[in-house]
């Protein structure tokens, strides 16, 4: 049940949206539109008064949702034409990512793009006739206007009616092609991951990194990907691609200097002008990234970026209680980026003349700016990282950090979902280990901890949103893949048993209620889900790694650790169901591929024995956090707390203990155990010739 909204409701005319938890309904409650939140009323009063319904999907930090609600939804006109010929439903495409799916596909294949705000029109009983993304309010520069298309759409359901309704009938059919996987591979490849990384090397950009051309994406799961394909096959091309591109991002605006973290995109091909709004789950997965190639190289500058974000987000992102928020909006006093541009002057009032001179040139600042007639603070102009220069100028940093804070801050988007939180929680929990910060490992436990805590109905399911002491919605197949995700890595870094035995646990959950024992695969939402038009499956890895990208690695690395054949065939099923897709288009399924190279290729599973309190087992401990590994998976035998959870779960490790009381390292690989060692310049040597 939804508790009542933390909007104070004045006596300005409000819709029904004013009582919704979303920040992004939220921000339609005083429209003049009169919006429904997804609900059967709306459905059911479509029916009655048989009008077509009005879809619009976006969320509460996209700029151009914002742009549409301003020309549009607050304007009398376009609301007088929606309220007497519509019914008109908004939705957060954040809490209902399986609406947004099916939608968001719909228009891809109707239009060939697709992009928030989401525009649907469809029938009563939800089956969609018209497809787009953002309108203005009147037709301009040969696009339609929103005005015209609903007058358009009008009519014809006035006069045309059955021409509509078998169109839509049409779409839902087609859909099948879509959501139906047409698998006519019999197996999946290994040359799916070499075709994937040629498709990579031939879009890669050899002057600023990254791939493609403006707009450009971080992606981070393709540069992880890039990681474990150095790893295999000691393709130096790989690594290179990887370190330019992270080296481009950082120096680019679509960091940000002042106050750390990343934007969502760049705007150019540079990374200089970026797309100013900042999401978690972006954060996340480039702080992973960021980390490995630490680990991968040695090289401290990744560290500090990684350490960076991470000091963005525990001081911007993090609820009291443990939780991190979602995004943070790219507008500021109704201008994008406002919030994070400067000019000269402005640098000079706050450190004075000299200081202020070699701020501006540091960060390339100037009179005549980069974006709007100000400038977004960047590095470009540099190519090294000037660690020196850095700390030297961090005290002018904070001063300038300072007096941009007591600015009008741009909207924090401040629900809690458990998806997103489960990729920081993993982020956390690798960069506690990595960089030996137990404070990471904490922020990553206290998140987890607000989970358990709100985000469990009373049956034990696993929810999607937390805001303001509601928590609603049944998790997806997202929720249940990274939190997963997240518990593993916790487990990795603490070595504490509950955290492996409740990954554990919501596996199991999560192949109860959305696994396709049948045909294969993960459902997008459960089998007790509500039911919509179509039951997708997704394996894209777009801004986000789709769940059952995730969930597959998530499988094979519990069935490594534990030794549960049974989940190493379901994550071998989940190769060859997707194959035929795969082959398509291998790299745009990079954290699928991911799953694959550890499942198709040797692993090694590593048992460290020994009393958690001995200096030699931290060192080895150490030794093991800083190695690129990301073909291995960690189990510690710790004699100091003889734990029987662990050793029902993992009971291979009972004959794998210390010998003569002396710390002791197993590592086996492809079904063979090297010979134990106790020896820590041993230990470092194999770790750092397999790195």
């Amino acid at each position: 049940m939804k508790g009542k909204s933390s909007m104070k409701i004045t006596d300005k005319p409000h819709n029904r949206l004013a009582y919704e938890k979303s920040p992004y309904l939220l921000q339609h409650a005083y429209n003049p539109v009169d919006w429904y939140p997804w609900c059967n009323e709306a459905f059911e009063k479509a029916k009655a008064e048989d009008k077509p319904i009005f879809l619009s999907i976006g969320y509460s930090t996209c700029h151009w949702c914002h742009v549409m609600e301003r020309e549009s939804f607050e304007d009398e006109e376009v609301a007088q034409i929606l309220n007497k010929y519509f019914i008109s439903i908004k939705v957060d495409r954040e809490e209902r990512p399986d609406i947004d799916h099916i939608y968001m596909t719909v228009c891809q294949a109707l239009t060939g793009h697709g992009g928030w705000p989401l525009t649907i029109i469809m029938t009563p009983d939800q089956k969609p006739f018209f497809a787009g993304t953002y309108f203005p309010k009147k037709s301009r520069h040969g696009m339609m206007g929103l005005m015209e298309l609903l007058d358009r759409v009008r009519i014809a359901w006035q006069s045309n009616r059955d021409t509509l309704i078998d169109s839509a009938e049409s779409i839902v059919d087609a859909m099948d092609f879509y959501f139906v996987l047409d698998n006519n591979k019999e197996e999946f490849s290994k040359d799916f991951i070499d075709q994937a990384y040629i498709e990579l090397k031939t879009s890669f950009d050899e002057t600023y990194g990254g791939f493609g051309h403006s707009p450009k994406f971080p992606i981070p799961h393709n540069l992880s990907f890039l990681l474990r394909y150095w790893k295999l096959t000691r393709e130096k091309k790989a690594l290179e691609m990887v370190e330019k591109t992270l080296d481009s991002m950082y120096r680019g605006g679509i960091f940000d200097h002042i106050g750390y973290g990343f934007s969502r995109y760049s705007t150019d091909e540079k990374w200089l002008v970026p797309h100013f709004e900042k999401m978690l789950y972006d954060n996340a997965l480039l702080a992973i990234v960021y980390l490995e190639t630490y680990q991968a190289t040695g090289k401290e500058e990744y560290a500090r970026i990684a350490d960076k974000i991470f000091t963005y987000v525990l001081r911007d992102m993090s609820h009291p209680e443990g939780g991190f928020y979602s995004a943070e909006d790219a507008d500021s006093e109704g201008e994008e980026g406002k919030f994070y541009v400067w000019s000269p002057d402005e640098i000079i009032e706050i450190l004075g003349k000299r200081e202020g001179e070699w701020f501006c040139q540091y960060y390339g600042i100037t009179p005549g700016g980069n974006f709007e007639g100000k400038s977004i603070p960047n590095r470009i102009h540099t190519q090294n990282s000037a660690h020196e220069n850095e700390l030297a100028i961090a005290p002018l940093r904070e001063k300038v950090f300072a007096a941009r804070e007591r600015r009008v801050h741009p909207h924090k988007d401040d629900k809690i979902l458990t998806s997103w939180n489960g990729l920081m929680i993993a982020a956390m929990a690798i960069g506690g280990r990595v960089l030996n910060k137990p404070d990471y490992t904490k922020a990553a436990k206290k998140a987890l901890d607000f989970i358990l805590a709100y985000l469990i109905n009373e049956d034990g399911r696993l929810l999607a949103r937390y805001r303001d002491g509601d928590a609603a919605y049944l998790g997806f197949l997202d929720d249940y893949a990274f939190l997963v995700w997240g518990l593993i890595e916790l487990y990795q870094t603490t070595f504490d048993a509950k955290f492996l035995k409740k990954a554990i646990e919501l596996n199991k959950e999560m192949l109860d209620l959305f696994h396709d024992k049948e045909k294969g695969g993960l459902f997008l939402y459960a089998k007790d889900g509500e039911e919509l038009i179509a039951r997708p499956k997704e394996v894209y890895d777009g801004a986000l790694p789709s769940g059952n990208s995730v969930a597959t690695l998530n499988m094979l690395k519990l069935a490594r650790i534990t030794g549960d054949h049974h989940l190493e065939e379901i994550a071998y099923k989940q190769l060859d169901t997707f194959a035929g897709l795969i082959e398509k288009n291998p790299s745009a399924y990079s954290f699928f591929l991911m799953a694959a190279i550890f499942g198709l290729y040797p692993t090694k599973e590593i048992v460290l024995a020994g009393d958690s309190r001995d200096v030699n087992m931290q060192e080895m401990l150490n030794i093991v956090h800083k190695s690129f590994l990301p073909e291995a998976v960690i189990v510690f035998n710790d004699v100091a707390v003889k734990e029987q959870v662990l050793l029902d779960l993992v009971p291979y490790i009972k004959g794998q203990g210390p010998i003569e009381g002396k710390a002791t390292v197993y590592i086996c690989e492809n079904y063979s155990c090297q010979a134990p060692i106790s020896d820590i310049k041993e230990l470092e040597k194999i770790l750092l010739a397999s790195s």
